[in-house]
């Protein structure tokens, strides 16, 4: 397993790690951080394993951060609908 599939896989375990904890903020400070070191990782692995890791590894991060995913579809969807101005 390359390097990058493993650092993949420590990402997801403290994605779970850190939804496990506690949070008074709704862990949108700690989505905020994963989204941060998830790209790159995602880039990485993308480059090392090729687009079908890449996207495999996008599913896995959307499943586990999927409020912001969720929240920015409405955004976009409230933006692309809004009438020109």
């Amino acid at each position: 397993m390359s390097g990058a599939l493993i650092s993949a896989c420590l990402w997801l375990i403290a994605a779970n790690v850190a939804a496990m904890i506690p949070s008074r903020d709704h862990h949108w400070r700690r989505a905020f951080v994963l989204i941060a070191v998830g790209i790159p990782i995602l880039g990485w692995v993308t480059w090392e394993a090729g687009p079908i890791w890449g996207m495999v590894l996008l599913a896995a991060g959307a499943s586990v951060l999927r409020w912001p995913v969720i929240y920015f579809v409405r955004w976009l969807r409230r933006k692309v609908m809004e009438p020109a101005e």
